[in-house]
């Protein structure tokens, strides 16, 4: 029993590599565009309603990690509270702090060329890496201190309780849109509007604080696929009852839309649905590729992503916003690639298409590298 139990895990976490490293592949894909004005749509996010492949990532993102927490979790079960809460705590503070630093970095900027130092008072204080600190430290907390069943049950409390909040604090006719919406409001009376994100063309973040509250059930929607799959283990039933989950999930965040609109900007409550759902069909059909049918020659590539998956993805982020500033023939080091060896043989968009593909392989030899020599970094 116990030589089985240390092989399906073994199972699982490849597995869970995979998806990881498949997300952070499609999300570096998806930053680092040759140029911002020619990029197809399913990379693009949508504007503001709506859903497409690119939305899909960061909620993918707290699911794998809710996965892994299926997993990680449990050791501390034999252990102290002191120790648990000290191990939550260093690793949530730490990530979101390298958040911060990555909103700083590379504390300079170019203005008519010329470097000038960045006004750190106004950097943006929330992000991609803040959200993913928060909603890995409450998720963890819940987690740990409640049974899987209260979990469950208080994230649909979340979600209700998020789509009143919107409803009734937003203003109206239109509360959800994003001028309008309690999200930013909420935000404004914690932030000043010089440290939130201005790529909506007003002062609005993605990733700001109220909208965190329902990207932790995604933490949780991850952390049941995780214990469900050990319970019922990788066979063939555990994919059907994964799949008609998925369907399910899909179903009820289509019709929430309805009333609550699938939207990222804001986390909606049915976009959490919404993208749960098509989590658990991917996992499901993973499981059935990997696990079931045997073929995995294919997920070496995507393992160098997900075994080092936050070092990769801030390597990603560092690498992309040195280029910026580093210039030649008086354009930015990015600008200058693209332009001269993309640019020049290849139309725009698949020139925009192919510099981000090119990226991504940089970021494989990193991560490739590192898994060679068995060097894991870890917060």
């Amino acid at each position: 029993m116990e030589k089985t139990v240390k092989s399906t895990s073994r199972q699982r976490y490849f597995a869970l590599d995979v998806l990881r490293g498949m997300t952070i592949a499609l999300m570096i894909l998806v930053n680092t565009p040759g140029s911002w004005s020619t990029i197809y749509a399913p990379f693009k996010h949508a504007y503001w309603h709506g859903f497409t492949l690119t939305d899909l990532v960061f909620p993918t993102f707290l699911f794998v990690i809710g996965n892994a927490a299926s997993f990680s979790l449990g050791k501390y079960e034999q252990q102290s509270e002191a120790v648990f809460l000290r191990k939550i705590f260093k690793r949530s503070i730490l990530i979101f702090l390298i958040g911060l630093f990555l909103s700083a970095f590379p504390f300079v900027y170019r203005e008519a060329g010329e470097l000038v130092l960045k006004d750190l008072s106004k950097i943006r204080i929330m992000g991609v890496l803040q959200r993913i600190a928060l909603c890995y430290f409450f998720g963890s907390l819940i987690l740990h201190y409640f049974r899987l069943r209260f979990a469950l049950i208080f994230s649909a409390f979340l979600l209700l309780a998020y789509w009143f909040i919107l409803w009734y604090f937003g203003s109206h006719p239109d509360p959800y849109s994003i001028e309008n919406n309690a999200a930013l409001k909420f935000d404004l009376l914690i932030f000043p509007k010089e440290n939130l994100w201005k790529g909506f063309g007003i002062p609005f973040d993605p990733e700001g604080f109220l909208s965190t509250i329902p990207a932790i059930v995604n933490v949780i929607a991850g952390y049941a696929a995780g214990k469900f799959i050990q319970v019922f283990g990788n066979n063939k039933n555990t994919v059907v009852k994964l799949i008609t989950a998925g369907l399910v999930f899909l179903g009820i965040g289509l019709v929430w839309s309805l009333y609550f609109p699938i939207n990222k900007g804001i986390w909606t409550s049915s976009f959490v649905l919404y993208s749960t759902g098509w989590d658990l069909l991917i996992l499901a059909v993973l499981i059935l590729i990997i696990e079931i049918l045997g073929f995995k020659r294919w997920t070496a590539f995507f393992e160098s992503f997900g075994k080092n998956p936050l070092f990769v993805f801030i390597m990603s982020g560092v690498v992309v916003m040195l280029m910026a500033i580093i210039y030649i023939d008086g354009q930015p080091l990015k600008s200058w690639l693209y332009t001269n060896f993309y640019l020049s043989w290849i139309s725009d968009y698949n020139a925009s298409l192919a510099f981000a593909v090119t990226y991504i392989l940089l970021m494989w030899l990193i991560g490739y590298l590192l898994k060679r020599k068995n060097i894991y970094i870890k917060v």
